[in-house]
């Protein structure tokens, strides 16, 4: 699995309980042979892509709170891909 998914499950693995959205990305991502982040966000509907929205900017805020640039900058990379 490329990095940058790897990265996206993980922090997709807090969102199981309690957000529909983020299970069913959770289970397209880990089921899925996707071949890059682009291929993945190809295959997302419009309700993933809106959670993903709502989601990532904290988590990538919460990268570089912890000094995690190379994770902060891999789920920036799916974010500008959303749009």
């Amino acid at each position: 699995m490329d990095k940058t998914l790897g990265y996206l499950r993980e922090i997709l693995s807090n969102y199981n309980d309690g957000h529909n959205e983020g299970r069913q990305i959770y289970h397209k991502l880990s089921e899925g042979n996707f071949t890059s982040e682009g291929d993945f966000v190809r295959h997302l509907n419009q309700k993933e892509i809106n959670f993903l929205n709502k989601i990532l900017p904290n988590e990538i805020n919460y990268a570089k709170e912890e000094q995690d640039e190379k994770r902060a900058h891999e789920l920036n990379e799916v974010f500008e891909l959303l749009y």
